[in-house]
């Protein structure tokens, strides 16, 4: 997997699909996402999201009582050892806007790539393909990097 080696010592923008990949063991995309949160987990690379993930990937859970699926997500993306996940502050909501206006982009696609940018990522791993028109950085679309 040389897209994850070539991570190393990087930060990367994880968008809310590919978590949601990696807790329900997804069958087409949890052998891409495995090793990336394995080295994630290793301090290989640091992870930036927002809390829209957390918003995102609760729904799940909570539309079906699932409290351990709920717990798991939240341990992840509010404690987890090299993983940071940021508020929308005021400047993440006004790129946010920028890159709407400019590219059409879906308001969560807009906030994570915005906090993305802002948190200085070199990279975003995610699913949406609509988000490479806009990025400044890298965008590494899972569907791409199936073997």
């Amino acid at each position: 997997m040389e897209w994850l080696r070539q991570l190393s010592g990087q930060t990367v923008g994880l968008d809310t699909s590919p978590l949601i990949y990696f807790i329900e063991r997804h069958p087409l995309y949890f052998p891409v996402v495995e090793p990336f949160f394995a080295a994630v987990a290793r301090g290989e690379i640091q992870v930036v999201t927002s809390t829209l993930t957390l918003t995102e990937v609760l729904v799940h859970p909570y539309r079906h009582r699932n409290a351990t699926l709920a717990r798991e997500y939240s341990e992840i993306l509010l404690h987890a050892r090299n993983v940071r996940t940021f508020p929308v502050s005021p400047e993440i909501a006004a790129e946010a806007a920028h890159l709407r206006a400019l590219y059409g982009l879906r308001t969560p696609d807009a906030i994570q790539l915005a906090t993305a940018q802002e948190s200085q990522a070199t990279a975003i791993l995610t699913n949406d393909e609509g988000m490479e028109k806009a990025a400044t950085l890298q965008v590494l679309v899972l569907k791409r990097l199936l073997p």
